[in-house]
């Protein structure tokens, strides 16, 4: 048998560079030109029919010196100490919040408490020491509890839900 030499060289990739640099710079053209629609060209929402730029309200008046007022009352809400899981566990999670309500309905959300307490107090009952470990928790739980307080006081009248203690022993 007659062998047969076999020392061809491995095929070389041609042309993987030149697809691999159109791609880059049609990217980089196709984010620069998605960058000026959006902040200068036709889907820009900064300039008006006569071409003057809007100026938008940041919440720090006409000086930029600070927060312009606002009008909000707080009404503040009792410490709940709530115990999770078994009765032998002996895990509690205490809680205390404030609400952010309209100045005009001050008085009577401050009536409502008693029945805010017990929305509060019946839903953080249901909850598991898992779901508490969970890092997206405490906003999850705050928009659940917003929504149930909203129900119980009536539309318009919440705001905002404070969460100045969540603490889980």
């Amino acid at each position: 048998m007659a062998e047969v030499d076999k020392t061809e060289e491995p095929k070389k990739k041609k042309g993987l560079l030149m697809p691999l640099l159109i791609g880059v710079l049609l990217a980089a053209l196709g984010g620069g030109g998605g960058f000026w629609a959006v902040t200068q060209g036709p889907l820009s929402s900064a300039s008006n029919e006569d071409g003057e730029y809007a100026v938008a309200d940041d919440g720090y008046g006409d000086e930029g010196h600070g927060p312009a007022t606002v009008d909000v009352a707080f009404v503040e809400l009792e410490t709940l100490v709530v115990s999770l899981g078994a009765e032998e566990s002996g895990r509690n999670l205490i809680f205390t919040a404030a609400l952010e309500v309209d100045p005009n309905h001050l008085e009577e959300i401050t009536q409502l408490s008693p029945r805010v307490m017990d929305v509060l107090n019946s839903y953080l009952r249901v909850i598991s020491v898992s779901e508490l470990s969970e890092p997206a928790s405490l906003a999850r739980l705050r928009a659940q509890m917003l929504r149930r307080i909203q129900v119980v006081t009536g539309s318009g009248r919440v705001r905002d839900l404070l969460v100045t203690q969540f603490l889980v022993n």
